[in-house]
C-alpha cells in the first residue's frame, strides 16, 4: 500500500482516538487488504488489537474485564459476523466501527474522480501487494480515465517505464513466446486480459471471438504488407488487414528501427512468414510489386533472383518502379532486413557494372589509354575485385555461379584481352616515357624537394585501382588533404625493379646474373635499401611496416625524431598473392591493406609528429578466377642464361613467338643494356612450371605498370565537422490525408568535413506522442546538384481523432546521436480519422 494511504488511515483513527474518555473502535477488513499494514500504524492514543474469529469471547472479557482503561483498535482480518454469532454485538453498541475499502482510499490518493472507484474496486486484488501499488503510483499518470487506469495496471505488470499500451504490446510481444505468454498470465490473474484484447481492437483493429498473440501479429504483419505491396494481397490474407494500418505501421516501423527490438522483430517476422508460407505466395507477384515492401526477409530472396536474372540477361537497362539495377540495390540495403543481404546487393551492383563494360572499345593511342583508364577504366578492376570479394563472402553461392561466369568472360575476354593487347601495340612503338610520370624518377619528382619530414608508404603490388580506393578513403577523412596520381612502373613490373626505381639514384642497372643495382649497389633488402637512401639524405631510415605497427608511442618517436625522409616497406597484397595457396584471397588482402595503410597514416600524424605522406608501389597486379588453361600459355624457345617469369622474360635476345613483344632492359633503365625484356601482349603467361596462376604480375599491362601516387598532408589539431543536414522541401501547413507522401532534401553534398548521417524522420503531438511511422533516412549524397540530393518519405498517421487546435509537429533526429535536428509545426486536419467518424 502506498505511504500516503497509510497515512490518511492514521490521521483518520488518531482523531477518533482523540480526547479524555476511552474509546474502541472496530475495524472489520473484510478482504484483509490491510492484514500485512496494520501493525505499521503509527498509533498515539490507542494500541492494536487482533480479533481472531475464534477469540471472541476472550476479546470481550478482555476488553470489559481485564483492561478497562486502553484505547483500543480491534482489527479483525474478517467480515462482521452476524448478530446471532457475534459475542461482541453488544461491545460493538457502545463502540464505534471503522470502514477503510482500499478502492476509496486510493480513489482519494489519486485524486481519481468518484465515477473511477468502481473500476479501481474491479482491479482491487492488483493493490493488495505494496510494491505493484507502488510502481502504479511511480508511473506518475498526469490524467485519470478507464483506460489509463487498465493500461497502467498493465504497465506495471510488464515493468515498463512509461504508462504506454504500446509499451505493454511491445514487451508482450517481444519479451516472451506466442504460447503460455507470461505476462498475458499476469493479465489474466488480475483480470486484466478483457481489457487488453479491448486495446488491441482499440488501437490496432485486432479482434477475434478467441484473441491469440499469434493472430495479432499476423493482422500486424498482414496489414503492414499491405500496405507496401503495390498489388492486391492474397486472398486468403485480406481476413487479416486491420482498419488501424496508420498505428501499425507506426508500431512495426518503431520496433524494426530500434537496435534493441529489431533481432527479435526478425524472429516474429519470420515465424509469421512461414506461419502465412509467404515464400510460396510471393512467388506469382511481379518484382515490381514487392519493391517497397519491407515486411519479411524472404521478399528480398525475390528480388535478388529479379536482379541476378536480368543481368544474366545482360540487362543493364532493366528498371523497378523507375529505380536502375545499382539504385534497386542501394534502395534496398538500406531497408530493414537490407543488413542481411547487403552483400548479395553489393556482388549484384558490381556485377552490373562488370556487365555495362562488355563491348568494350580501347582509345587508339597510348596517352588515350592511358587517360581513359585513370579516368573509368581502372573502376572495371575494382568492380571485379569488388564482385569477388563479396562473393567469396557467400556461404552458399550456388545462385550466383553462371554470374560469376558472365563477369569472368567479360572481363578476361572483352575487357582485358582489348585493353592489354592495345596498351602493349603502343608500349613498342610510340614514345611512351613523355605520356606519363616514370616510376624511376620518383625521389626526384615527389621527395627530393619535401621541405617537411616525408614519409614514403610503399606497398607491395598496390595497383592503381586499389590506390584509388585508399584515396577515397582519406578524402573522407576531414584531417587529411589527399591528391591521386599516377606513374609508369619499370619492366618487369616486379618487386626486384620497382623497389630499385622508388630510391633515390642516378643509375639503375642489371647484371649479367639479373641482379639490380642502384648507383651499382645492391638493393634486394631493408638494410641495403636504407644504405642507399642515406647516401642522398643522411637523415633517413627504411623499417618494415609490420615492426612499425606494433611500436609504442614512445618507440615511433625515437624512429621518426630528426629524421628528414622515412621509407616504410607495407606487404600485404603480394605476400598473399605471390602463393598458390593464399592467391585467391589476395581481393580481401587489398581490402586490408587500404585499411592498414590508412590507419598508419592516421597513427603516426598523431603519435610521430608526421603530416606529409606519400603512397606509391613497386607495382601492380592482374588477378583471374579462373585457371588458366593450356591455350593460356605461351610456349617459348630461348638460351640457355635467361631470368624466367611468368610474365617476363630478360634474356640476351628477343624471345620469338605470337603474341610475344619485346623491349631492351636499356630503353627501359636508360641505359645502354643490350638484353631484351621478352612479355606476352595479353594476359597470358609464359608456360613455368609451377603452380600461382590466377595472380601474376612482371608483365606489360596497365593493371601492372599503373602504380598510384597519393600525396597526404595531415592536419594538426582538432578539425570542425559535423553531420550533413536535411531540409523540408515541400510546403506543409496542414496534413488532410492518413497517408501523406513529403519531399526533402540533403543540405549540402557530403565532404571531408561534412559527415553523413542517418535521420529517423517521424510526427510526433505536442505532448509527444509519436502518431506516425518512422522513416529512416541515410544522408549519403555526395552530388553537388541540389535536385539530385531530393529524396521522397511516406507518412502513415495514426488512425485516431485530431485536434485541429492542438500542435503537431514534424521530427527528425540525427540517428548516430538522437539529437533533434528540426521541428516543423503542422495542423492536423484528418476530416474521418478514428474509423470515418463512425464508431464501427
Amino acid at each position: 500500500m502506498a505511504e500516503l494511504n497509510l497515512k490518511q488511515i492514521t490521521d483518520k483513527l488518531n482523531a477518533e482516538f482523540s480526547g479524555d474518555t476511552r474509546k474502541l473502535v472496530f475495524w472489520y477488513d473484510d478482504k484483509a487488504e490491510f492484514a500485512e499494514d496494520i501493525d505499521t500504524l503509527e498509533l498515539v492514543n490507542a494500541q492494536v488489537y487482533h480479533l481472531e474469529p475464534d477469540n471472541q469471547f476472550y476479546t470481550k472479557y478482555f476488553l470489559e474485564r481485564q483492561d478497562r482503561t486502553t484505547n483500543y483498535l480491534i482489527y479483525a482480518p474478517f467480515p462482521r459476523p452476524n448478530v446471532r454469532d457475534n459475542h461482541l454485538e453488544d461491545t460493538l453498541l457502545y463502540s464505534r466501527q471503522f470502514f477503510a475499502d482500499r478502492a476509496s482510499l486510493l480513489t482519494v490518493d489519486l485524486g481519481l474522480d468518484e465515477q473511477y472507484k468502481p473500476v479501481m474496486q474491479k482491479y482491487i486484488k492488483f493493490f493488495r501487494a505494496k510494491n505493484r501499488t507502488q510502481r502504479f503510483y511511480d508511473l506518475e499518470i498526469d490524467h485519470f480515465t478507464k483506460e489509463t487506469i487498465e493500461v497502467g495496471l498493465m504497465s506495471v505488470l510488464c515493468k515498463t517505464r512509461t504508462s504506454s499500451f504500446e509499451e505493454v504490446l511491445r514487451v508482450v510481444l517481444m519479451d516472451d513466446g506466442f504460447e503460455d505468454n507470461k505476462f498475458l498470465a499476469e493479465f489474466e490473474k488480475y483480470d486484466l486480459l478483457p481489457a487488453f484484447w479491448s486495446y488491441c481492437e482499440e488501437q490496432f483493429g485486432y479482434t477475434d471471438v478467441q484473441p491469440t498473440l499469434e493472430k495479432l501479429a499476423v493482422t500486424m504483419f498482414v496489414t503492414y504488407t499491405e500496405r507496401y505491396l503495390h498489388d492486391d494481397l492474397p486472398p486468403a490474407w485480406k481476413s487479416f488487414v486491420s482498419y488501424k494500418s496508420g498505428n501499425i505501421i507506426a508500431f512495426l516501423d518503431n520496433l524494426m528501427n530500434n537496435v534493441l527490438y529489431r533481432d527479435k522483430y526478425n524472429e516474429i517476422s519470420a515465424y509469421v512468414s512461414k506461419g502465412l508460407n509467404a515464400t510460396t505466395v510471393f512467388e506469382t507477384y511481379q518484382p515490381e510489386a514487392l519493391i517497397d515492401c519491407d515486411t519479411f526477409a524472404v521478399l528480398d530472396n525475390f528480388i535478388i533472383h529479379w536482379v541476378n536474372d536480368r543481368l544474366l540477361n545482360e540487362d543493364i537497362g532493366a528498371r523497378l518502379a523507375d529505380l536502375t539495377i545499382p539504385a534497386v540495390c542501394q534502395e534496398r540495403r538500406k531497408k530493414h532486413f537490407g543488413a542481411g543481404y547487403q552483400i548479395q546487393y553489393w556482388l549484384l551492383e558490381h556485377a552490373y557494372y562488370l556487365i555495362s563494360a562488355a563491348d568494350y572499345h580501347s582509345q587508339d593511342s597510348f596517352k588515350g589509354i592511358v587517360e581513359q583508364y585513370l579516368a573509368r577504366d581502372c573502376l572495371i578492376d575494382t568492380h571485379y575485385r569488388k564482385f569477388y570479394y563479396y562473393y567469396d563472402q557467400l556461404s552458399e553461392n550456388i545462385l550466383f555461379e553462371k554470374l560469376r561466369d558472365l563477369v569472368e568472360n567479360i572481363y578476361s575476354n572483352e575487357y582485358l584481352s582489348e585493353v592489354i593487347s592495345k596498351w602493349n601495340s603502343y608500349l613498342v612503338r610510340e614514345d611512351i616515357l613523355t605520356v606519363i610520370s616514370l616510376q624511376r624518377n620518383f625521389y626526384n619528382q615527389h621527395v627530393l624537394y619535401s621541405k617537411d619530414r616525408v614519409v614514403v608508404i610503399i606497398s607491395d603490388a598496390l595497383r592503381y585501382e586499389v590506390g584509388r580506393s585508399l584515396w577515397l578513403k582519406l578524402q573522407d577523412d576531414e584531417k587529411c588533404n589527399a591528391k591521386l596520381a599516377a606513374m609508369l612502373s619499370v619492366l618487369p613490373s616486379n618487386t626486384r625493379f620497382g623497389m630499385a626505381a622508388l630510391l633515390p639514384h642516378k643509375t639503375l642497372a642489371m647484371t649479367d646474373d639479373y641482379q639490380v643495382l642502384v648507383d651499382g649497389m645492391p638493393c634486394n633488402d631493408l638494410k641495403q635499401r636504407e644504405a642507399i637512401l642515406k647516401s642522398y639524405s643522411p637523415n633517413s631510415r627504411c623499417v618494415q611496416f609490420d615492426d612499425v605497427k606494433t611500436m609504442k608511442k614512445d618507440e615511433l618517436r625515437e624512429i621518426f625524431t630528426g629524421m628528414e625522409v622515412v621509407y616504410i616497406y607495407h606487404n600485404q597484397i603480394d605476400a598473399r598473392g605471390d602463393k598458390s595457396n593464399t592467391e585467391d584471397e589476395v581481393f580481401t588482402a587489398c581490402e586490408e591493406a587500404v585499411e592498414e595503410i590508412f590507419a598508419l597514416i592516421k597513427r603516426l600524424s598523431v603519435s610521430a609528429n608526421t603530416n606529409h605522406f606519400i603512397v606509391t608501389a613497386d607495382h601492380g597486379f592482374i588477378y583471374k578466377r579462373d585457371k588458366l588453361q593450356e591455350s593460356d600459355k605461351i610456349a617459348y624457345v630461348t638460351g640457355l642464361e635467361a631470368l624466367i617469369n611468368r610474365r617476363f622474360i630478360i634474356s640476351g635476345q628477343a624471345v620469338v613467338g605470337d603474341g610475344i613483344a619485346s623491349l631492351t632492359v636499356g630503353s627501359i633503365l636508360n641505359n645502354s643494356d643490350s638484353k631484351v625484356i621478352s612479355f606476352p601482349v595479353s594476359s597470358n603467361v609464359f608456360k613455368v612450371a609451377g603452380g600461382g596462376q590466377n595472380y601474376v604480375h612482371g608483365g606489360s599491362s596497365p593493371q601492372e605498370m599503373l602504380v598510384p601516387v597519393i600525396n597526404v598532408k595531415t592536419k594538426k589539431g582538432h578539425m570542425e565537422t559535423r553531420p550533413v543536414l536535411i531540409m523540408l522541401v515541400s510546403v506543409v501547413p496542414k496534413i488532410t490525408n492518413l497517408i501523406s507522401t513529403l519531399d526533402f532534401m540533403q543540405a549540402e553534398p557530403v565532404s571531408d568535413v561534412i559527415k553523413a548521417t542517418s535521420y529517423r524522420v517521424f510526427f510526433i503531438s505536442e505532448d509527444n506522442e509519436k502518431i506516425s511511422n518512422e522513416c529512416i533516412y541515410v544522408a549519403d549524397k555526395r552530388d553537388v546538384d541540389p535536385q539530385k540530393r531530393i529524396f521522397r518519405l511516406r507518412f502513415n498517421f495514426k488512425n485516431k481523432q485530431y485536434d485541429k487546435n492542438k500542435k503537431y509537429y514534424l521530427v527528425a533526429y540525427d540517428e548516430k546521436n538522437d539529437l533533434e535536428v528540426f521541428r516543423h509545426g503542422v495542423v492536423m486536419d484528418i476530416a474521418f480519422a478514428n474509423d470515418f467518424g463512425f464508431n464501427v
